[in-house]
């Protein structure tokens, strides 16, 4: 074996003299096979030398600039996702890096501080880092290796590049090639395999969102073999032509297709891979709400739940057309827009999680679609359940934001503590029980994308103060520091209470409510709406799978009840309904939860109640409350008709589950604090502990 390095020509180096034994095969050590091979190309390949000054080779300004605008979409795509890794780490004495192919690295995120210390020893933009100019390095061995890699301090090749530690993942392209490696460089001494974790899911995101970029004419196709990650960083994603032919995937779709390589897959169509094709998962998941439906292998071995969408260049092309529409001076114009140019708009652009044939949905969707595309706030109101969240996502889907996160927070989900913290965000150490690391705050995270506040209402006075400083002046502060970051975010808000009589007695901002409602858009509740079949269907589909149905009995029931619990008690209903019937159309026996409340309901001794009487009437049946007080609470006359239909049936699943206030939240698929606030909210009288079921 050839080596380069004549020991005793320099000062005696125990760092270089034990990268030699180790190659020599002279002294077993820890050091990795990857790091150890490292050190044989560096030596016997690259014909380095360990302990001498090593000078940092850096590329001029213009050759730099020219490097970036080769790689200006791994780069675009990289620096958000760099910039929010950087900032979970919450360490001042770090930096992330991004380099190309040839270990030049093209973008970098540390503190000024950290950047100045390094700097000198060529850890800056331009700064060459591959294994044959800088040795064993995290980003240059990664490159070199393939795949993901931890240099910590003596592993380096060079004597004074010791003082580091570096862990580095490669980056993939939508072809499957390397195009750039992620890097995170500390003065640490300790492992870093929890880096390398981040570091991967980071690479992950910047994968995908490279294939977004690159595929915006593609339908993307979103698939797992658990429905719940679905639209998460473990899914698989296609990228899939108006002919059903693969165009891209991605590394977790490669992974459960049991494909190594982009060769095995691409110019393939759906129908290759799947039972189904393009235009059926199309049909399918619009019918589904966008919900994850049911898909088999070619092979019928493995089960997928998938989600197939219109390609975003599709909701660019609708929002282009309809900016038209807005009035010069930037706000919405109020002239009607024909009926046959809406509703293509709404329904085949319309990618949110809820079917928009209802004329009114279509026609608050459109409003809003044409507003968010100048960056007006939008205020959706409704009633609870009625799928404010879901449309704020629709909103979002078709918005010039929608390769950016959507980052939702309920406002009346969170104990008054924490909203400030899950807001804003803290640093480490800012109060007893914090995360060691700090966190970012929802407002940091939705950077980019949109932040949707439900329940807005239920935000405390001191915090909406906060809130709308952060609004006017774009920047966030974190809960236990001064240093504040600028942020961008479209601005989507909702409230099932009427925000200008809370306004009048004192209990919301007025200029907060100014600030939010930049235009308003109304959701009209389930019983009103006229594609309320058409939902049931969908709903079931997702709910109970392909091979759930109805019964015409059944059916009519659903269609004649008064849903006071909008899509979210439909869903809860068709979910256990698929359940009991087991494959078999579901009946009316298979609503047995629902039995009281599908037919006029009746108090305990047999009295019938009308459930569309005054709050009074309705408020009367006696015997319902576990602690003796009936459920005529004091003021329950003063409750509205939705509210006192609310009441009724909350109390009755009280009932159902024993007063059980945690199953009662979790059939709700709500937390407990939302259900004691409405359990307050609706003068229900609990004055008794949970019992156990």
């Amino acid at each position: 074996m050839a080596l380069t390095l004549r020991k005793g020509t320099r000062p005696a180096d125990p760092h270089a003299d034990r990268v030699l034994d180790i190659v020599r095969g002279g002294l077993q050590d820890r050091t990795t096979d990857v790091v150890t091979n490292s050190w044989i190309r560096c030596l016997n390949e690259y014909h380095l030398e360990p302990d001498k000054p090593h000078d940092p080779n850096v590329i001029s300004r213009v050759p730099l600039e020219e490097r970036r605008a080769r790689h200006a979409a791994v780069i675009e795509c990289a620096r958000y996702e760099m910039t929010t890794l950087y900032q979970q780490l919450a360490d001042s004495e770090i930096a992330v890096l991004l380099t190309d192919t040839d270990g030049v690295i093209l973008h970098m995120v540390s503190s000024p501080e950290f950047a100045a210390e390094v700097g000198p020893l060529g850890l800056r933009a331009g700064g060459i880092w591959s294994e044959t100019e800088a040795g064993t390095n995290g980003m240059g061995t990664c490159l070199a290796a393939a795949g993901p890699v931890t240099v910590c301090r003596d592993d380096h090749f060079y004597t004074q590049f010791t003082q580091l530690t570096c862990s580095a993942v490669p980056v993939f392209d939508p072809t499957g090639s390397i195009v750039a490696a992620l890097d995170v460089t500390s003065r640490s001494s300790l492992m870093q395999q929890h880096l390398l974790v981040l570091l991967s899911m980071t690479a992950r995101m910047i994968e995908n969102r490279l294939i977004d970029r690159q595929f915006r004419n593609a339908h993307p196709l979103h698939f797992h073999s658990r429905p719940e990650f679905v639209y998460t960083l473990h899914e698989g994603k296609l990228a899939v032509d108006d002919d059903g032919r693969i165009l891209a995937a991605n590394r977790s779709a490669m992974f459960q297709l049991g494909l190594q390589s982009m060769d095995q897959i691409r110019s393939r169509r759906i129908e290759d891979l799947f039972q189904t094709s393009l235009a059926d998962m199309l049909h399918r998941s619009a019918s589904s709400s966008f919900h994850p439906v049911v898909t088999y292998g070619t092979d019928a071995a493995l089960r997928f739940f998938a989600v197939a969408r219109r390609p975003a260049s599709a909701a660019d092309a609708m929002l282009v057309s309809s900016s038209a529409a807005v009035s010069p001076s930037g706000g919405a114009s109020m002239v009607p827009v024909s009926r046959a140019k809406a509703r293509p708009l709404v329904v085949r652009a319309g990618t949110a999680d809820c079917t928009f044939e209802d004329a009114r949905l279509e026609a608050q969707l459109e409003v809003g679609r044409r507003v968010i595309a100048r960056g007006t706030p939008v205020l959706v109101c409704g009633e609870t359940g009625a799928g404010k969240e879901v449309f704020a996502r629709a909103l979002h889907d078709g918005s010039p934001r929608s390769t950016g996160p959507f980052v939702a927070i309920n406002c009346a989900s969170l104990p008054e503590a924490l909203i400030e913290s899950e807001l804003f965000g803290y640093c480490a150490g800012a109060f007893t029980g914090a995360q060691r690391s700090g966190r970012r705050g929802k407002v940091l995270q939705a950077d980019g994308g949109t932040l949707f506040l439900d329940e807005i209402a239920d935000m405390p006075l001191e915090l909406q103060s906060r809130l709308l400083r952060v609004l006017d002046e774009r920047r966030v502060t974190p809960l236990g520091t001064e240093e504040s970051h600028s942020v961008d975010f479209q601005l989507i808000s909702a409230s099932h209470r009427y925000l200008p009589a809370l306004v009048r007695e004192g209990k919301f901002r007025e200029d907060l409510y100014y600030r939010l409602a930049g235009i308003e858009v109304q959701l009209p509740p389930l019983r009103e709406r006229s594609d309320k079949l058409e939902l049931i269907r969908a709903l079931l589909a997702t709910e109970g799978g392909p091979d759930a149905s109805l019964s015409a009995e059944a059916e009519r029931l659903l269609m004649a009840h008064g849903w006071p619990g909008n899509i979210r008690q439909l869903r809860h209903v068709l979910r256990t309904a698929a359940a009991l019937a087991d494959g078999k159309p579901i009946t009316r026996v298979h609503l047995p939860a629902m039995a009281v409340n599908l037919q006029p309901a009746s108090g305990m001794n047999g009295e019938r109640i009308d459930a569309t009487a005054p709050a009074a009437t309705a408020a009367a049946a006696p015997g319902s409350v576990r602690d003796g007080h009936g459920d005529n609470a004091p003021g329950s006359a003063k409750l509205n008709l939705i509210q006192a239909n609310e009441r009724q049936l909350l109390l009755q699943m009280l009932e159902q589950h024993r007063w059980n206030v945690s199953n009662v939240a979790k059939a709700l698929e709500v937390s407990r604090n939302t259900l004691y606030r409405k359990i307050h909210k609706l003068q229900i009288e609990v004055s008794h502990p949970e019992q156990d079921s």
